[in-house]
Formats: structure tokens, C-alpha cells, sequence
């Protein structure tokens, strides 16, 4: 579960006031709202990347408020995938892994189950370079959920990719948050990616989230 309560944010004049909303556990929250409205804000509160002025952020059940961004266990893909120039596809999905001190045959392990999962066995000796727009954003991905988090953030992971590739990837995104239940945020301007993947829709407007209803609510 992702739980905003009234949270405020102040950057210079920029200001965000009492922002509320809820994410359940194993759900899909998508967050729209206009360019500059402050969408990669909360996402980077949550994360750990921003700090608010006041009110509260939960992370199933866990006040993670003032915490370390490394200590909220949450799985984070930015919109331009971030990955390591010189660090080949295995090296980023076993990254998280490998700071965390976890057993050299769990990591080998979890990385082939991600490659599988993701579709990306023929990459992991590639380096970025290498990768198409799509293949980069399933690496990102892989190395956000390598550490099995209960909690994954995506900020506008598919803005630079072609129509096709974009679709491919939704279906993609679906699949394995059926198959993790990680509760999910998902930052978008589309509406179509907001129809496959949210089953919370959230839009921000004028500083604040209105929650509108989930497409289970709707069924």
C-alpha cells in the first residue's frame, strides 16, 4: 500500500498542499495531471528523493516519511531508464542484489528469473548501447524489481518509445504486476496507458490529487 496524507511540498514558488491519496496493496495508481503540475514530485517524496514540508507517506503500513530512500524499499524507473554506460545488462539486474550483500547463486538465480520474466535472455551480456528504446526500459525495469520490492515507482518510462513498442510494453507491465502484485504508482500523460495498466486513477490538478474511480469500481 502507497498512503499520502496531506502532504505539502515547497520549492522555491512552487507549492503542492495536502496531498491525499491512497494506492491498496497489489493495485495500480496512475497519476496524471498536466506538464509541471508536479506529478515527478510526489513521485520523488515517495521515493525518498524529496523531502515534504509536512504530512505523511506510508509504504505498507511503514511511516517512511524521513527515511533514507535506500531503507523504503521501493523500486524506482525513471523516465530516461538510467542506466550504466559501461555495465552490461546482467551487471544491472544483479546491481541491487549485490549492494544488499545477497548470496552470489541467489543473485545468478533471480537474474536469469528476471531475463525470463522480461524477455531479455539474448541481451544480458549487452551493454545500453546496444538496447533499442524498449529492451533499455525492460532492463530498467528488471534491475527496479530485482530486490523483490513491495513497492514499484514509474515516472513516464514510456514517453520516448514508438506506438507498437509502447503498447508491447504496457501489456508487459501488466503481466508482471499480475505476476509480483507489487503495488504500483505510474506516472503518464496517456490516457491509453492509463486504461491497461490503472486499476486506481489519480489526476492532479491546481495542487491537489482527486481520486476518480478505479476500473473495478466501474465494472
Amino acid at each position: 500500500m502507497i498512503q499520502l496524507e496531506k502532504i505539502c511540498i515547497q520549492s522555491g514558488a512552487f507549492r503542492l498542499t495536502d496531498v491525499s491519496f491512497c494506492v491498496p496493496a497489489g493495485g495500480c495508481g496512475v497519476l496524471m495531471g498536466r506538464t509541471g503540475s508536479g506529478k515527478t514530485t510526489i513521485l520523488e517524496c515517495i521515493i525518498g528523493l524529496r523531502q515534504v514540508s509536512s504530512g505523511s507517506i506510508q509504504i505498507c503500513g511503514r511511516d517512511v516519511t524521513r527515511l533514507n530512500p535506500a531503507l523504503r524499499g521501493i523500486g524506482y524507473v525513471p523516465q530516461d531508464g538510467a542506466l550504466f554506460s559501461k555495465m552490461k545488462v546482467r551487471d544491472h539486474l544483479a546491481f541491487a542484489l549485490r549492494i544488499r550483500g545477497t548470496p552470489k547463486k541467489q543473485i545468478i538465480e533471480r537474474v536469469d528469473e528476471l531475463s525470463i520474466l522480461l524477455g531479455i535472455t539474448d541481451l544480458l551480456y549487452r551493454t545500453p548501447a546496444a538496447l533499442s528504446g524498449g529492451e533499455a526500459q525492460r532492463v530498467s525495469l528488471g534491475r527496479a524489481l530485482s530486490f523483490r520490492p513491495k513497492v514499484l515507482c514509474l515516472d513516464e518510462p514510456l514517453s520516448a518509445l514508438d506506438s507498437e513498442t509502447r503498447h508491447q510494453m504496457c501489456e508487459l507491465l501488466d503481466t508482471v504486476r499480475q505476476q509480483t502484485q507489487v503495488t504500483t504508482l505510474y506516472v503518464t500523460h496517456s490516457p491509453q496507458e492509463a486504461e491497461i495498466l490503472g486499476d486506481h486513477l489519480l489526476r492532479l490538478e491546481d495542487g491537489r490529487v482527486v481520486e476518480q474511480k478505479s476500473h473495478s469500481t466501474e465494472q
